[in-house]
């Protein structure tokens, strides 16, 4: 449960403006966990394609995005990303928080309600990664009942260059497909 101000939610075409503020306000702070980004992406206008861009996924079933706010303010994103479905069903999940909203558990918050969203939208299984000494992101992950099952060698490019990152995953079901309950898929007779 999110403390007393906070409130996760679907993300918005209007939410454009305050996460580009966020990203501006958190650059610094996220820079070592993300890629590098164009000047654009930190200015409203260019927000404001990235969100259209990601609303386009989510209606297309490839992603589903949610925007931590407090007050008016953004304090954070979960992102359900990479959903494959067929035989997989399965996603990555991403998240981040502000650098003043740090140290009140709201990103193993965040996590549990994506599983949870992710469960409910027919996945059997979430995988998450982080950079090896994130140690941070990896309790995070433990605490949500998620276990690690490996290393990536060079997995994404991140703060200007390849590097390494520590595999989680959670299983949601053992469900096989077709059932009404977990999934979407009809299996063939």
């Amino acid at each position: 449960m999110l403390p007393d101000g906070y409130e996760l939610r679907p993300l918005r075409q209007g939410d454009s403006a305050a996460l580009a503020a966020a990203y501006r306000r958190n650059r610094e702070h996220l820079a070592p966990w993300d890629p590098a980004r164009p000047e654009r992406f930190f200015t409203d206008e260019g927000h404001a394609e990235e969100v259209a861009k990601q609303l386009e996924a989510t209606a297309e079933d490839r992603r589903h995005a949610f925007v931590l706010w407090y007050g008016d303010v953004v304090a954070g994103r979960v992102n359900i990303d990479n959903i494959v479905r067929g035989v997989l069903q399965s996603c990555t999940l991403g998240y981040w928080l502000d650098h003043e909203h740090l140290g009140k558990g709201l990103a193993t918050e965040m996590v549990a309600f994506a599983v949870e969203r992710a469960r409910e939208i027919g996945l059997h299984r979430v995988e998450a990664g982080t950079l090896l000494h994130n140690t941070r992101s990896q309790a995070v992950l433990q605490r949500a009942g998620f276990e690690e099952f490996g290393v990536a060698e060079n997995l994404l490019f991140i703060a200007g260059k390849w590097q390494d990152h520590v595999l989680f995953q959670r299983i949601l079901h053992d469900e096989p497909l077709g059932n009404p309950q977990t999934s979407t898929i009809v299996q063939e007779p």
